[in-house]
C-alpha cells in the first residue's frame, strides 16, 4: 500500500467517525475535494468504499 501522509491523515480522520464535511473543514478543503481524494484512495487500494480503505489501512497498522 503506497499512500502519502495526507491520505493517511484523511483515512485516520474518517476512522474517528468524522463526517466528510468535518474532515473538509479540518483539512481546509472542500467537501468535493475530500470525496474525490477518498475515491482516488479506494481506486488505488482496490476498495469499493472509504470504510473498506480504513479497515485495510488499520489492518496494516497505518491508521
Amino acid at each position: 500500500m503506497c499512500l502519502v501522509d495526507e491520505e493517511l491523515n484523511l483515512l485516520a480522520l474518517l476512522a474517528e467517525g468524522l463526517p466528510v464535511e468535518t474532515i473538509a473543514r479540518r483539512l481546509d478543503l472542500s467537501d468535493r475535494t475530500v470525496r474525490r481524494r477518498l475515491r482516488s484512495i479506494c481506486d488505488r487500494l482496490g476498495c469499493t468504499t472509504p470504510i473498506q480503505a480504513v479497515v485495510l489501512a488499520a489492518r496494516r497498522g497505518l491508521v
